[in-house]
């Protein structure tokens, strides 16, 4: 019989934060595969947790992770976890595509404790962790979400900080924005900012510790009128035949260029019917 692998979340600073349920597992399971072995380690001393490690991380995850679930199939239970936070990827795609079983021991997570501290909207976000640090790949990421309605969630090193602060400001504006430092720990800070505040205050502050950014979406409102201007910026035939060249009817075309100006459907087909 296969092992199961299990998916612990661990704390994100504060210790306190370790579940019940993962320090059982952690101490159940046959082998831990941990990030950081070396950092690992102070975990489970501290918990008191004899279970073996290896490591697993970025660099070997692909190989390695086909090692690990050669032991599942083998029926070796096995705990993923990272520095911190919640583990995931690579080991588990290769895992559900060998039939292993997977289960996810939740805990502390920094995406979703710095989005309810924000005072930003919480029913709709999108998490975009690690901005890639290649410039053009980032500026691909920065271009898709100028119009971006839900509130986003990214993670910052110290170092990159008023780089990337202002990059987000070129590209979107003077939104708001709340900077979660050093979450859970002893020196945790939460400040809300606009884009243009946070850049001249950290210009003068030195960043310090690991941030969470959660920015305001753009305006829903302000999203439908910008798009609007654009296509009213198109001819009504040109609107149409684009929707045609996207494999549309003339009749949906006609009825979505209508819908997209803002004008009866009537108006757009005797333009383009004349």
């Amino acid at each position: 019989m296969a092992g199961i692998l299990y998916l612990v979340a661990t704390p994100i600073g504060n210790l306190e934060d370790m579940t019940f349920r993962a320090v059982r597992t952690l101490s159940e399971v046959d082998l831990i595969a941990a990030e950081d072995t070396r950092n690992s380690i102070k975990l489970l001393n501290h918990f008191e947790i004899k279970t073996p490690m290896t490591s697993y991380h970025e660099f070997n995850k692909y190989d390695k992770a086909k090692v690990l679930v050669d032991k599942l199939l083998a029926g070796t239970n096995i705990a993923v976890i990272t520095d911190a936070g919640t583990p995931g990827e690579e080991l588990v795609r290769q895992a559900l595509a060998a039939g292993v079983t997977v289960t996810a021991v939740p805990g502390a997570c920094a995406c979703i404790t710095a989005l309810i501290s924000s005072g930003l909207p919480t029913r709709r976000f999108t998490f975009e962790a690690f901005l890639p640090q290649d410039k053009k790949e980032k500026a691909e990421v920065l271009a898709g979400l100028k119009d971006e309605t839900r509130t986003m969630v990214i993670y910052e090193a110290p170092h990159r900080l008023q780089k990337t602060l202002a990059e987000l400001f070129d590209t979107l504006g003077d939104r708001r924005i709340t900077l979660c430092r050093e979450l859970t720990k002893r020196h945790e800070t939460i400040e809300q900012f606009l884009l243009s505040e946070a850049i001249a205050y950290y210009a003068e502050h030195e960043p310090r510790g690991e941030y969470v950014m959660v920015i305001e979406g753009m305006d829903v409102a302000a999203a439908k009128a910008e798009k609007q201007q654009e296509f009213l910026s198109m001819t009504i035939e040109e609107h149409v035949a684009m929707y045609e060249k996207q494999g549309m009817t003339k009749k949906d075309a006609i009825k979505q260029a209508a819908a997209d100006r803002g004008v009866p459907k009537r108006e757009v087909y005797n333009v383009v019917m004349r």
